[in-house]
């Protein structure tokens, strides 16, 4: 597994199952071990936030065309409580601090609605951080759940956000880099480990990657060696796929139309987990993109297009090797407005 490091015990046992179960459990990649996700699991599970266990659907039963996929299956977080996946990671996040406080974050939308969400509940006083690329309608959704908003360029978000924590004394919770938040992240990779125990390939969208080291980490932690983890990204916002090539993470001038993952740089952790555990980042068009999200919608599934990216990845092939495979799809996300969506192919 790499760089992983493994602790061996010396230990007699009478069922060497139990070692195996022993030496995962003792398993770190990055700092994240198998227990810390398991006791994260169970934090999400038992939020008041209401985080839910999302459908897998197989594309089977669905009005869905993949050429050349045998037995794939959508992992619905587009149905996910505040509409993506985000809640997972906040619901940990905000189980692991005391309440109150003034809390500052950066978001192009759905990190920020769910946290958001959150404050609300746990009685904090709130700002999101956005990239002036995001849509108005997401900005004012979170403000409509008490949170400030201020809008910057992308490439000022950090900025901003170390403005506010230095001038204003807020405690800053990361959208992507922060090992609470992909330990919550994880349990979706739990999830679809319940539903297709024996699945062969995994693909996640990956923006600063804080879900594909989430989901990463459940399944190899958990022993599925021979699964094969697959990151997409938008060509314009390929921040993983750069940090992959030059081995650490870096930053770019992100642009495009799945805004959500568009951040201004990889995570650091999250880089540090998935160039252990992830097989590859590969990239899609913004048009393809717009394509998936037009097929789900007439399929009767609302994908925003961030949350289509993965789906836009198998639909045009850049997976290889899927025909006949076990295949989940993560539907990150399904927080799109009208407006959006007229922008998109009928």
């Amino acid at each position: 597994m790499g760089a992983a490091i493994f602790e061996v015990l010396c230990l007699t046992v009478a069922d060497p199952r139990s070692l195996l179960v022993h030496r995962m459990e003792s398993t770190s990649i990055a700092g994240i071990t198998l227990e810390i996700l398991k006791e994260a699991r169970e934090a999400v599970r038992s939020s008041p936030l209401g985080v839910i266990n999302t459908p897998m659907i197989p594309c089977s039963q669905t009005t869905l065309a993949l050429n050349g996929c045998g037995m794939v299956h959508l992992k619905m977080e587009n149905l996910q409580r505040t509409g993506s996946f985000k809640i997972r990671g906040i619901a940990n996040q905000f189980a692991r601090r005391p309440r109150g406080g003034r809390l500052v974050t950066m978001s192009a939308g759905n990190y920020g609605k769910s946290f958001a969400y959150a404050s609300k509940y746990y009685e904090c006083k709130g700002k999101v951080v956005m990239p002036d690329s995001a849509p108005a309608s997401r900005s004012a959704l979170i403000q409509s759940l008490g949170v400030e908003v201020e809008r910057a360029p992308t490439s000022s978000l950090v900025s901003v956000v170390n403005r506010c924590v230095q001038e204003e004394n807020m405690v800053f919770l990361h959208s992507y880099d922060d090992l609470d938040l992909i330990a919550g992240h994880a349990s979706l990779g739990f999830e679809i480990l319940e539903a297709l125990p024996n699945v062969d390939v995994v693909v996640v969208c990956c923006g600063g990657g804080g879900l594909l080291a989430g989901v990463a980490a459940a399944l190899k932690l958990s022993g599925c060696e021979s699964t094969e983890i697959y990151g997409v990204e938008p060509e314009g916002a390929c921040t993983m796929y750069r940090s992959f090539i030059e081995r650490k993470a870096i930053g770019m001038d992100s642009k495009s139309i799945a805004s959500g993952l568009a951040p201004p740089s990889a995570g650091t952790l999250a880089y540090e987990v998935c160039k252990e555990l992830v097989k590859e980042i590969v990239l899609v068009t913004d048009e393809e993109i717009k394509a998936a999200v037009s097929e789900l919608y007439r399929s009767g599934f609302v994908v925003e297009p961030a949350g289509a990216a993965a789906f836009a990845a198998v639909a045009n092939d850049k997976i290889p090797d899927v025909a006949e495979k076990r295949v989940a799809i993560v539907l990150g996300g399904g927080n799109v407005g009208k407006d959006e969506l007229t922008n998109f192919p009928d």
